[in-house]
């Protein structure tokens, strides 16, 4: 089967740690190569956006470390020694196509925030504009497992930038080659599998094991991914990085690596809102379950129960069924909860809604494909 990827427009290429690294070094005859192969995309008009991995491992083997680093502090240090040495590699070899680089951290928060999202879509269109190639990474130096505005690995980094970015393919450069239906390090017999067209439970037992060294991507962080990417609309394509010459024969259809096909492409606003982190909790009865259903706005009087501290704007989830925008904070619905329209617009400041949320604010999450 040869896959028809005519119509891309925009894709994200994420690149490992593994695949960046040889002998312990950045491999800069590698990087000039994905340069290379970047210049041809652009060439086909498709626009590159790369999440590369590797500012943490580089950083360690820089300051002589050789084992995992898992203490926060020390992941923040060597994220802020490793990340100028990874983007000065990348700068050297894009230099060669005559190619601009932009550096770009960011935190889940930044996604998170509706406000900080568009700001930062319009910092990448410009740059885009501008002919420059967007180089992602998380922002190491001040995530932390504590404060939850880390990605857990950029493997799903890359996702959520597909997903924000409106780009129709991400490829997850890595050492592995494909999902196969058996880990083909123990099975000699294990099998390739080149297209799937939804990551089931089945598929998801196939992902077992740990990344290496300094890589946090096994093949479940893959699929994890895939699933992100998914709800997008984002085909996604794993294929080993080392392959010759592995875009240009990705978007030209060979078969190669795994091919994640994709469910309809739904707006960018609700994907914002499915694939942000919710806030806060609300309860509602029957009656206002129905009503979402139906498309209707989130009202007050159908609240039962409030939980966390959230603002208007935030995204926060009704029922574990629905993700919503909030017109109204945490503290506010607790004071109008089970109150009709009518008696609301007296116990809240004049410029709030009388309701929750709008139709177009509110998504379902059992109905969205």
């Amino acid at each position: 089967m040869i896959t028809n990827l005519d119509d891309i427009k925009t894709v994200v290429i994420k690149i490992g740690t593994n695949t960046l690294n040889k002998n312990g070094k950045i491999d800069d005859s590698y990087l000039k190569q994905i340069a290379a192969q970047i210049s041809i995309l652009k060439e086909k008009r498709i626009t590159p956006l790369i999440v590369t991995s590797g500012a943490i491992g580089f950083g360690a083997l820089e300051l002589g470390i050789t084992n995992k680093v898992t203490r926060i502090d020390l992941r923040q240090a060597c994220a802020a020694i490793g990340q100028p040495i990874l983007m000065n590699h990348y700068k050297e070899a894009f230099k060669s196509y005559n190619i601009s680089i932009g550096q770009i951290l960011i935190t889940k928060e930044v996604l998170n925030q509706r406000k900080s999202y568009l700001n930062l879509k319009t910092a990448v269109e410009a740059l885009l504009k501008l002919d420059v190639v967007p180089i992602f990474n998380e922002n190491d130096n001040i995530s932390t497992q504590e404060i939850g505005k880390v990605f857990g690995d950029n493997d799903r980094l890359s996702a959520h930038i597909a997903s924000k970015m409106d780009a129709d393919l991400l490829i997850i450069l890595s050492d592995i080659d494909a999902l196969y239906d058996k880990n083909p390090k123990v099975y000699d017999d294990a099998t390739p599998i080149h297209f799937v067209t939804e990551v089931t439970a089945d598929i998801m037992k196939m992902a077992k094991g740990k990344g290496s060294t300094f890589s946090t991507g096994g093949m479940l962080t893959k699929l994890k991914a895939v699933k992100i990417a998914d709800k997008a609309g984002c085909q996604v394509i794993l294929a080993n990085g080392r392959e010759e010459n592995i875009l240009p024969r990705i978007i030209n259809g060979e078969e190669i690596g795994t091919h994640f096909l994709a469910k309809e492409r739904i707006s960018n606003k609700k994907r914002w809102i499915i694939n942000s982190t919710p806030k806060g909790k609300l309860t509602i009865d029957e009656g206002a379950i129905e009503a979402l259903r139906r498309h209707k706005s989130l009202l007050p009087s159908g609240v039962i129960n409030v939980e966390g501290i959230f603002d208007h704007g935030d995204v926060i989830s009704v029922n574990d069924c629905f993700k919503i925008i909030t017109n109204l904070t945490s503290e506010e619905i607790k004071i109008v909860m089970g109150m009709h329209s009518s008696e609301i617009k007296k116990a809240l400041p004049a410029k709030r809604r009388d309701d929750i949320a709008r139709p177009e604010d509110i998504v379902d999450l059992l109905s969205t494909p």
